[in-house]
């Protein structure tokens, strides 16, 4: 079935997902070592995402301290060490790098984290330094001047988990440029509209084209209107096992030929729960044994995604029972060193 799917991809086509039942399964671990989804694939020269592992441990508690540690060359682990206040801007976080938070209330606030290399339009595939091999986890973010975590230029394996985002200026989570092999999981996003972005835009084709391969699972959309995600361009892009809730706008937004499986999430009171023509240029979206509470619209679908499972096994957590456990499980105080 690889070789096939394998064939399939080199020409250019895509596997159709039918909306069919899937059998029972273990649940997946609330506050797992290891990532499960995109970020847990070999390719592009990593083996799945370890962060810091193996390096030396460094506790912060200052501006300073953190910019410097998170800059350092890795392989490292930060321990963040309470709230601390950056100057505006954005922060890059090296190579081989692990930050986490101490207990429930460490994180940053004031600037955000840039993982990726430099814009430039002229660059349209990996390089050798493009960054990678990145962990967040436990942290809280709040009144980020620009993005809050900004991942670009071709990032790979990059694992987003447990974390509190809020009250940001821009994105919450954006992933842009060509950056893939990345799980976004576990995360609590309340008080901000503009959540997550997946693709830079209509017209970034050439950088994020077979790129932007993403999977977001168990996490919280807490009254954010929009960006729950946006996709563009990446396929297959697998959301399951998330609590949607009071969503003014739309759930996932997926466009300009990008894919996504959309299957056993929690949506409440949603608007328009899942959408393929949002703005701009068409995509593409396979929903299947999602659960509806409340005030829903319809789902709008259509089209063709790659079946992820091409890529990683994974297990689901039966959508009804969805909201309680991602409500127990996400954000910050599950993990941590």
């Amino acid at each position: 079935m690889r070789r096939f799917m394998a064939a399939l991809l080199g020409a250019g086509l895509a596997l159709t997902l039918a909306p069919v039942a899937q059998p029972a399964t273990a649940a997946p671990a609330v506050a797992a070592d290891a990532p499960i989804g995109f970020a847990a694939v070999s390719a592009l020269g990593q083996n799945g995402t370890t962060g810091g592992a193996g390096g030396p441990e460094i506790r912060v508690s200052d501006a300073a301290g953190f910019i410097a540690a998170i800059g350092a060359d890795g392989p490292v682990t930060v321990l963040v060490d309470g709230m601390i206040t950056l100057p505006a801007g954005m922060y890059d976080v090296s190579s081989d790098t692990t930050i986490l938070g101490v207990g429930a209330n460490s994180g940053i606030t004031g600037g955000g984290l840039n993982i990726g290399l430099p814009v430039d339009d002229g660059i349209t595939s990996p390089s050798a330094d493009a960054v990678h091999n990145v962990i967040i986890r436990n942290m809280n973010f709040r009144d980020a001047s620009d993005d809050s975590i900004n991942v670009q230029m071709y990032s790979h394996h990059i694992w987003i988990d447990h974390n509190d985002l809020a009250e940001g200026y821009d994105g919450l989570i954006d992933i842009k440029r060509g950056a893939s092999y990345i799980t976004v999981s576990w995360n609590h996003t309340h008080n901000h509209t503009k959540n997550m972005l997946l693709g830079h835009d209509d017209d970034n084709g050439a950088q994020d084209a077979g790129y932007l391969r993403v999977t977001y699972h168990h996490n919280w959309y807490d009254k954010t209107p929009q960006r729950n995600p946006r996709v563009r361009f990446g396929n297959p892009v697998h959301i399951f096992n998330n609590y949607f809730l009071d969503n003014s706008d739309t759930g996932p937004a997926c466009q300009a030929d990008s894919g996504c499986l959309v299957e056993s999430n929690y949506f409440q009171d949603v608007e328009e729960p899942m959408t393929n023509s949002y703005s701009g240029p068409e995509g593409n979206i396979v929903e299947r044994n999602n659960h509806y509470e409340g005030e829903c619209g319809p789902a709008v679908t259509g089209g063709e995604v790659i079946d992820p499972g091409e890529f990683y096994d994974f297990t689901l957590d039966p959508a009804a029972q969805v909201k309680q456990i991602v409500m127990a499980g996400a954000g910050t105080g599950v993990v941590g060193p």
